[in-house]
């Protein structure tokens, strides 16, 4: 660990027990993200477990799919929503822009489809990699066909964390990237609507 500070589930809970009256009079509720919460899938499952169960919280997990696997059925039952990451639905792209296969991520997003299990799709539109119309259409294909899509987010690329990677010394390949303009973020949220998905 570079930076942070190590805590335990008891640390998380109390401290999030201070808030809950106000998370719950403003409908808010308590998401488990990261990084990638499901590299620690046993203190992730605890944390969703109590926010749901002792807090009354509702839960959700923000996760790129990629190690659903780790995802215990106990853990998606105390998991109101899902966040899920879809970066893109071509294989080559995806292995581009993560570092990582696919199919991961398409598994876990047809097992949660077969849990019933609510799913808000994120799409990250970043100009020459994922804003390729086919790409597009393939992802918007992809999560309509799931049936447990209620909500897809098109998440123009921005360079806030670029900070990060320089603090972790590791190149920021992405430096000459421009965030897409707002015809190319509204060109987008149609194709996602054309296929009767409620895109934002």
């Amino acid at each position: 660990m570079r930076s942070g500070k190590r805590t335990s589930a008891d640390d998380v809970i109390a401290e999030a027990a201070k808030y809950v009256r106000f998370i719950s009079a403003s409908g808010g509720g308590a998401t488990v993200s990261g990084g990638e919460p499901l590299l620690q899938p046993v203190f992730t499952g605890e944390l969703l477990h109590r926010m749901k169960h002792e807090l009354g919280l509702h839960t959700a997990l923000d996760t790129s799919g990629f190690l659903g696997v780790r995802a215990t059925d106990a853990l998606l039952r105390d998991t109101d929503l899902v966040l899920l990451d879809i970066k893109s639905s071509d294989p080559d792209t995806y292995q581009k822009v993560t570092g990582r296969p696919l199919r991961p991520t398409l598994d876990f997003a047809r097992r949660l489809a077969d849990l019933g299990q609510e799913v808000h799709v994120r799409f990250v539109l970043v100009p020459g990699l994922t804003d390729d119309p086919a790409d597009v259409e393939g992802v918007a294909a992809f999560a309509a066909g799931l049936g447990n899509v209620t909500r897809v987010d098109i998440l123009p690329f921005h360079k806030l964390g670029e900070a990060k990677w320089q603090a972790l010394a590791k190149p920021f390949t992405l430096h000459d990237t421009p965030s897409p303009t707002p015809e190319q973020v509204a060109a987008a949220r149609e194709v996602f609507l054309s296929h009767g998905l409620h895109a934002v």
